[in-house]
């Protein structure tokens, strides 16, 4: 099936025009926390209603938009949304999957507890299989897709307040500010105090911080 959508027709294009080709409930799926080296990918799926009644104020891709802002549009997505879900890929996992197949499993987990399902999948960036339904990826999906935008805030917000928990529990790393993410501040952290238990040991700079204790 070929989706003909113009440039300038607007953030909820894609699902118009799948619906007019017979699909109703057209999920986006995205990941946040891909390039952080700390903490999990967290994936979020949203399937939104059509029309009027599922648009979103404000919806946009998640790292447009500022703390306050996603806070607020997260809460009218799980408000509006027909469904949602979100899920967790922790970083021992990311570390036996590599970080390219835990981002495909994580969409993929978060697709299919959708309930209702759906009958059409929009991921962001790269194919997901196993999906048992029609999908299709697009090239910054959070940007053009009001689905894949939505999804990419659920995940977004969730990330984000998981690594707030984890400041309180691991307060040296700063958390609450870098979230995980590569940032100056980050390594400085890890180069003063080691890699803790959710940092992915898949990432050159964590393994290079790893501190070998005298016998």
């Amino acid at each position: 099936m070929a989706v003909v959508v113009r440039r300038d027709a607007g953030i909820y294009a894609y699902e118009a025009s799948l619906r007019r080709g017979g699909f109703e409930l057209i999920a986006g799926a995205d990941e946040a926390g891909r390039g952080a080296c700390a903490g999990p990918l967290v994936a979020g799926a949203v399937i939104l209603r059509p029309g009027r009644r599922g648009e979103i104020r404000g919806l946009a891709d998640s790292k447009l938009l500022t703390a306050a802002a996603r806070e607020r549009v997260y809460a009218e997505i799980v408000e509006k949304a027909l469904a949602w879900a979100v899920v967790s890929v922790e970083a021992d996992e990311c570390d036996r999957l590599g970080m390219h197949h835990a981002d495909l499993a994580g969409l993929r987990r978060a697709l299919v507890r959708l309930q209702p399902a759906a009958d059409f999948a929009l991921t962001d960036g790269f194919s997901v299989d196993g999906l048992g339904t029609p999908s299709l990826a697009i090239w910054k999906g959070d940007r053009v897709a009001a689905c894949v935008a939505a999804a990419s805030v659920v995940a977004k917000v969730t990330r984000d307040r998981i690594m707030a928990g984890w400041h309180e529990e691991l307060p040296d790393y700063a958390f609450d500010i870098h979230k995980g993410y590569c940032t100056p501040l980050h390594q400085e952290r890890l180069e003063e105090h080691g890699p803790s238990s959710i940092h992915r040991m898949c990432f050159d700079n964590v393994r290079r911080t790893v501190k070998v204790k005298a016998i």
